[in-house]
């Protein structure tokens, strides 16, 4: 590529600004965001919910339609990749970070801040994992599936460039190649960059949590998370560079079988039948009132609708933010895969992990604290240090140094895996869709996205981080909304055309 697209500098125009008014004026950047992600929370919580439900049904009609059998590709393309490779690669993509962060904090303060009820009640118990499989579960990766799915059908099946605004085809024609379709690319940029800032300063919060819990000397601080961000801006920078099927590949498969080891330390470690009895019927329970809780807000209780506009619409808009980045990334790794295959895997797989890993986790920190009075929400500060209940939970469990270690890493890999695949991601989609953009591309992308957690944190913490995920995220709404008219016109006039040229070479012969 010999000189830099459109897309790319009005992205890297508009990020750097972000970047710099953050640097510069740090409180005005916190004031500005806030005011914003309340009215957007506040006004339009209920468009969040009924979009991402209606996006899962459309993804679950696809698979189950006549359109189910569709490769994603030509009729001899094969995958790429094992289904335990896909499958790795796209959940070491599509949560990592969150996972591990959250497994045992949200669970807990759900417990102890219920969405109704009495706090510490057995019905909280029980919401606390429902409401965690909710926000973890077929809502998020339904955004994913969308976006990867239509991707990858008109970059492998209809030779169109690898970018977002190239799905708007069967809608707006070739005004896809002028300023209509560079802006829909920029959103995606934007959205993608703060979004997985918000997952890159999560982790380093979580690992400096963690280090801070093995050595008291290393303080809990914002030069040491930049020290973290550092580190980790070269070990990722390495992986991306190396390209898919090298390090991003291997990485993502260390992350799961790491990730297996320790929910299993956890599960054999903890109290073994409890979790899986609670796993087994909070499953159950989370299927059944799917509907219910998938549109659930609370215009009659402020303390409810606060909850709602803190938890479910923050999550939404955060998968939302994330799609740009973890649908291009899915589509590039799914060549070759039907419709129906790529659906249930994207949905069904992850959605099961999620669940079982939130049982294991957060069962145990509700257990620890319901009958041990363990103090983990007391190490968390009542919420406000979330990064320490992972390892507040592991000093009551058997070998607990060796696992706040293996967590440490865990973290650092997915830190790893989530910044090299968006950094990936946002290569191509600033170079025309380009499948293996130029290395000075993804470097310069890199570098970007360090820099937005950098200083998201250093403007306001996490909830920095919230506010920003939440507020790029608003005008990519639209852009799904409208992608699913897209595939399903797409879809709809592949299928008439090969009906007519089956039924011509049928009177021919």
């Amino acid at each position: 590529m010999r000189k830099f697209t459109p897309v790319f500098i009005a992205s890297f125009i508009l990020t750097f600004a972000f970047i710099l008014w953050g640097a510069i004026a740090p409180d005005n950047l916190q004031t500005v965001s806030s005011g914003a992600q309340s009215f957007l929370q506040s006004k339009f919580g209920w468009f969040y919910l009924i979009a991402a439900s209606i996006i899962l049904l459309f993804v679950i009609f696809l698979a189950f339609s006549k359109f189910g059998n569709i490769k994603l590709g030509k009729e001899d393309d094969e995958p790429d990749y094992s289904r335990f490779s896909w499958f790795a690669m796209l959940f070491s993509a599509g949560m990592g970070i969150g996972l591990v962060f959250w497994g045992v904090a949200e669970p807990v303060s759900h417990y102890f801040v219920p969405p109704f009820g009495d706090p510490e009640s057995t019905e909280a118990a029980e919401a606390a994992l429902q409401f965690s499989f909710f926000h973890w579960g077929l809502h998020p990766w339904g955004v994913y599936a969308l976006l990867g799915l239509t991707l990858a059908y008109f970059n492998f099946k209809k030779d169109a460039p690898a970018t977002i605004s190239a799905t708007f085809r069967p809608l707006i024609g070739d005004r896809v190649n002028g300023p209509i379709g560079k802006t829909i690319d920029t959103i995606a940029v934007f959205a993608t960059v703060f979004g997985v800032a918000t997952s890159l300063g999560l982790g380093a919060i979580q690992i400096n949590g963690g280090l801070s819990f093995l050595n008291e000397n290393i303080p809990t601080s914002f030069s040491t998370q930049i020290i973290i961000i550092v580190a980790v801006t070269i070990l990722f920078m390495l992986s991306a560079l190396s390209g898919i099927g090298r390090g991003i590949k291997w990485l993502s498969n260390s992350n799961i079988a790491v990730a297996i080891l320790l929910l299993f330390f956890f599960l054999f470690m903890g109290p073994t039948t409890f979790l899986l009895d609670l796993f087994t019927t909070t499953f159950g329970t989370y299927i059944q009132t799917l509907p219910q809780i998938s549109f659930r807000l609370s215009p009659f209780s402020e303390d409810g609708d606060a909850w709602v506009q803190g938890w479910t619409v923050f999550y939404w808009a955060w998968w939302i933010a994330w799609s740009p980045f973890v649908g291009t990334f899915i589509a590039r790794i799914s060549k070759g895969r039907t419709i129906r295959e790529f659906v249930i895997g994207v949905l069904g797989v992850p959605t099961l992990f999620s669940a079982l890993w939130f049982a294991v986790f957060g069962g145990t920190g509700i257990y620890l604290e319901r009958f041990n009075n363990a103090g983990i929400w007391d190490a968390m500060k009542h919420g406000e240090f979330t990064e320490f209940a992972l390892f507040s939970t592991l000093t009551h469990l058997p070998f607990s140094t060796i696992a706040i270690v293996l967590s440490i890493v865990l973290i650092s890999t997915f830190f790893i895996t989530s910044a090299d695949s968006a950094t990936f991601v946002l290569g191509m989609q600033t170079t025309n869709g380009m499948l293996n953009p130029p290395l000075k591309i993804k470097l310069v992308w890199g570098l970007i996205q360090s820099s937005a957690a950098a200083v998201l944190l250093w403007s306001g913490g996490l909830n920095a981080l919230q506010t920003a995920s939440i507020v790029a995220a608003f005008p990519f709404v639209f852009i799904l909304i409208f992608v699913m008219f897209s595939i399903y016109k797409q879809l709809n006039e592949d299928l008439a055309a090969e009906s007519k040229t089956a039924q011509t070479d049928k009177k021919a012969s």
